[in-house]
């Protein structure tokens, strides 16, 4: 039987009180909050679409080689998007994942099951992962090291439990300048959408009152949860520090993310369905469109820094 906690959905005011001091409490309190719409909230499926997303981001920064790996930990799974998506297409055969919220871990573990995937699943801190030394092939992330308070400490961790030649790939983390450009736009987007929707002849395009409220919550804890930006060069020289090998950092989505966090915020912003396939597909060929762009044009140009999404990978060494 699990000993793992029980999620707690509800947070009490006092709680919330409590975690603007707290950072793990509040990492805690936020992703339980969020566990239960969170795959809405961000797009995130297990099919083609994120499948691929998964498997580009991937080898973007680590290549194909080696594939499949035999055991990969997700640390910070979240609902098991990275994870998931990685093993459907074919970069790893079994599973186990961890966050440390234990909601995350039950959604992650049910999507799992729904998916026929040998995963396994505890709740746990990502700078003291219940692990032996030596387990896993493959450690993996997806937006995670800029939630952990020691990114160092947890990379060690990391490298811990890898095997010798084992590698860690971590994805979607803010750099410093991409994260003060998308929150501005995500805010101005917020800001726009939730006053025009007063006027009546928009009413019905406006979430309940009570929603935006608990979402406005949320937000207040979000920005107690996101605790680092990164450099990409400074975060190179954390993975190095940790003792991994071959540490590399590579960007992006600069002109993709000034679409993407607009795009996210409004469809936040609006009564979940109101939208519909048609603006789904639009909005993911236009990220397509402009992730071209960025990759193929503006990275020759555009210094690294600048670009919102870093992605680091390292391996412990034989």
């Amino acid at each position: 039987m699990s000993t793992d906690p029980a999620p707690n959905p509800h947070a009490t005011a006092e709680q919330v009180a409590a975690a603007q001091h707290d950072r793990k409490l509040a990492n805690v309190l936020y992703h339980d909050w969020e566990a239960g719409s969170y795959d809405d909230k961000w797009s995130i499926s297990y099919d083609e679409r994120c499948i691929t997303y998964a498997a580009d981001r991937f080898r973007l920064v680590a290549g194909d080689g080696g594939w499949p790996y035999g055991h990969a930990l997700e640390l910070g799974c979240g609902t098991g998007f990275f994870l998931l998506n990685l093993m459907q297409a074919g970069v790893a055969k079994r599973g186990s994942v961890t966050d440390l919220s234990p909601g995350m871990v039950q959604a992650a573990l049910r999507n799992a099951g729904g998916l026929g995937l040998d995963v396994d699943g505890r709740v746990a801190d990502a700078e003291r992962i219940p692990y032996e030394d030596e387990t896993f092939d493959l450690v993996v992330g997806h937006a995670v090291l800029h939630h952990i308070p020691d990114v160092e400490l947890a990379l060690r961790e990391v490298l811990r439990v890898l095997k010798p030649g084992g590698r860690f790939v971590f994805a979607g983390e803010p750099t410093t300048v991409g994260d003060a450009y998308a929150r501005r736009l995500g805010a101005l987007t917020w800001k726009a959408t939730t006053t025009i929707t007063r006027l009546p002849a928009l009413r019905g395009w406006r979430r309940p009152q009570a929603e935006l409220d608990e979402s406005s919550r949320a937000a207040a804890l979000e920005a107690v949860v996101d605790i680092h930006t990164f450099d990409p060069a400074e975060l190179e020289g954390i993975a190095r520090r940790a003792g991994a090998a071959d540490a590399r950092v590579v960007t992006e989505e600069f002109t993709a993310a000034m679409l993407g966090w607009p795009v996210r915020t409004f469809e936040a912003a609006v009564p979940a369905g109101k939208l519909g396939m048609g603006w789904a597909m639009f909005a993911y060929r236009s990220w397509q469109r402009l992730s071209w762009l960025d990759q193929r044009v503006l990275t020759r140009v555009v210094p690294r820094a600048w670009f919102y999404n870093a992605l680091v990978t390292g391996t412990r060494s034989r």
